[in-house]
Parts: C-alpha cells; sequence; structure tokens
C-alpha cells in the first residue's frame, strides 16, 4: 500500500461531561446505514473524511482526505518503532492486544506545544474512565523521551500511557498534516480561543524546554485513532493546532465495539 507522507502542528484539548462510566452518554444521533461510512470507502475517495467511524451508525463530520489511511493500517503501524518515556524502544504492536484489545491512540504535536498539554491534560482526566472499560490509552508526541519525560513531570501525566516518536514515522504512516499554514493560519486552529482557560491551567508548570531540538518538528499536527486489535474503528486528523477530536466521540466508539 502507498502511503503518502502528511505533516503538520498540533492543538489543544477538549472538554467533556463528566459521567459515571465510560458508556452512559446518551447515543448519538444516528444517519441511515447507506451513509454509513467504511474505511475502504474512505481510502478511495478523495472527498472521505477526516474522522472516519467504521461500522458506527452515527454523524461524520466532512474534513478531509483520509486516502492514505488503508484497511492494512494496523498491521503498518504495528511494526512501527518508537519509545517509551523512559527511553525503551518498542513497537505499536507491543502496546495492545492485537487480536480483540481496544486501544485509543492520541498522537499530539510535540511536546512543547502548550496546545498538547492541554490535550494530554483532557486526557489524564479521562484516563480512569478508559482503564474502568479496559481501554488501553496510548499518547505519543514528536521528541525525544527526554523531552516526554518533561511533560510528564511537569504536568503530570502518567509515563506508562506516554511514548515519544522523534522521527515521526507514526505521523508519516498515518498521513498526518504538516506545514506552516497548517500549524498557523488554518481556521481550525481558531478553537483554541474558546478553550483559553483550560489551556491556561493545563500549561501552569510549563516550559519550552519540551520544545524538539529539531525545530522543524513544530510545525507537524496530530490526529486520534481508536483500534480494536488490528482494525482501525476510528480516524481523525487535526486539521490545524488545537483542532482536537471531541472525546466524546471516543467514548462512543468505545462503547461500540466493547472489549471482548
Amino acid at each position: 500500500m502507498a502511503l503518502t507522507s502528511a505533516r503538520a502542528l498540533h492543538a489543544p484539548p477538549l472538554s467533556f461531561p463528566s459521567f459515571p462510566s465510560l458508556c452512559s452518554r446518551p447515543p448519538s444521533l444516528a444517519i441511515p446505514n447507506s451513509h454509513a461510512p467504511s474505511l475502504s470507502a474512505a481510502a478511495q475517495s478523495p472527498k472521505s473524511t477526516t474522522r472516519v467511524v467504521v461500522g458506527l451508525r452515527r454523524h461524520v463530520v466532512a474534513r478531509a482526505a483520509v486516502s492514505d489511511i488503508g484497511p492494512s493500517i494496523g498491521e503498518i503501524l504495528g511494526d512501527v518503532s518508537i519509545f517509551t518515556a523512559a527511553g525503551e524502544p518498542v513497537l505499536f504492536k507491543d502496546l495492545w492486544d492485537q487480536n480483540e484489545g481496544i486501544a485509543v491512540v492520541a498522537l499530539l504535536r510535540h511536546f512543547g506545544c502548550p496546545c498538547c498539554w492541554e490535550l494530554a491534560s483532557t486526557l489524564k482526566e479521562a484516563k480512569e474512565r478508559f482503564d474502568s472499560a479496559g481501554v488501553k490509552l496510548v499518547a505519543v508526541g514528536v521528541g525525544t523521551p527526554n523531552k516526554a519525560r518533561i511533560l510528564a513531570e511537569r504536568l503530570p501525566f502518567p509515563m506508562d500511557c506516554l511514548y515519544a516518536d522523534p522521527d515521526r514515522k507514526a505521523y508519516d504512516v498515518l498521513g498526518l498534516y504538516y506545514g506552516f499554514g497548517r500549524t498557523f493560519f488554518n481556521p481550525a486552529s481558531a478553537k483554541v480561543f474558546s478553550r483559553f482557560e483550560a489551556l491556561q491551567k493545563a500549561v501552569k508548570n510549563y516550559t519550552i524546554e519540551a520544545t524538539p531540538d529539531d525545530q522543524s518538528s513544530v510545525l507537524q499536527q496530530g490526529g486520534m485513532f481508536v483500534f480494536k486489535g488490528k482494525q482501525l474503528l476510528y480516524a481523525r486528523k487535526d486539521e490545524g493546532t488545537g483542532d482536537h477530536a471531541p472525546l466524546d466521540d471516543i467514548f462512543d466508539v468505545c462503547c461500540k465495539f466493547p472489549v471482548s
């Protein structure tokens, strides 16, 4: 499968109401079965969506092409090597059960991005709900393990969920956006202003020292993905900095495909 490299930058988090359990949220508006997107169809259509929900009858927001995401993406991503925050190399396929395990894979921009600190803070607050549902949280950022540790220690964020991808291998495999325009001038980046208070709270202990030494890395955008084993259930690319996936959508997907 040919994969197109696309790079971009990060964006802030998403607020969500607190529910007693991961699956207690009322169901979202359903759409006719004939409109439910399939990953294979999305991979062929130039007008497919940034967010792809496979096998769910729900609303889908058209955002951008995901033609570089195909049915074998789980296999390909599984062989990508990244690092734990402690500096140990690890393959994606070793991070969760490749048969039936469900994992939420959040790719942050880079460890020195204030919007990523906001997203990381939101993910940390949601971790208990993911854990109770048997869902593995995998947060990946661009930078070396020592940069990841800065975020983990100062935010703080659980190190056992945090991984470093200094060469942006996973970002390239998943075709995430990259570039100056995406980072600073995309209209989606304006969403960060609506979350100013949350951002301000998340960066209380922020330091620019977490920024990657490779300055080109600050132009990388992130995204959010949900896998069951090797099967991709949900995919969403951040259009711009601070354009994060709504966690309510992630919870819905996890509830539709419970861990066996």
